[in-house]
């Protein structure tokens, strides 16, 4: 069994992480997500999220769309220039598997197996018992069309280990 050090960041407002990078550099990987100041401009919103993927240690983008289904609307963002931002910085895009969250939605998925991005599906747990969580993730890539080769999740240590490795 291998036990990874990761955690998730908050991306400000400005595009910077809310931890210095001197802690991120020890870890494997770092998922990051927009927690607040959800009503910025498609551009600014954007910008914001592809200023964070531009840290070295931006792993994952979490949760891309911030929705919580029936209780709070996506927040502006051009995914598709998010999603072409990520591939090519060695990013990935999380699918969240929160049954409120289900984020992003399986078009988006779908758009980035079609634009050669993979997605890491997590659980978003924050107890043991919402690991169970995970299929509710499996069913939204299936939605959109994602493959084992798709997610992250189905790769060995040694071979996640070589994608997480920016250029």
């Amino acid at each position: 069994m291998v036990l990874l050090k990761a955690i998730e960041v908050d991306i400000l407002e400005d595009g910077s992480l809310d931890l210095p990078d001197d802690i991120l550099k020890d870890l494997d990987f770092t998922v990051c997500s927009v927690h607040s100041t959800f009503n910025l401009s498609r551009r600014k919103q954007t910008d914001r999220m592809i200023r964070a993927m531009d840290n070295p240690y931006c792993t994952i983008l979490g949760h891309p769309t911030g929705r919580l289904i029936q209780q709070r609307e996506p927040y502006d963002v051009d995914m598709e220039h998010l999603v072409e931002a990520a591939r090519e910085r060695g990013c990935f895009l999380e699918l969240n598997a929160q049954p409120e969250r289900l984020d992003p939605p399986a078009i988006y998925c779908k758009m980035a197996k079609e634009m050669g991005l993979k997605m890491a599906i997590s659980t978003d747990a924050h107890s043991v018992n919402d690991l169970h969580l995970m299929r509710f993730g499996i069913d939204q890539a299936r939605r959109g069309w994602l493959a084992a080769d798709d997610v992250l999740n189905t790769r060995s240590w040694g071979k996640l280990k070589k994608l997480f490795k920016r250029a």
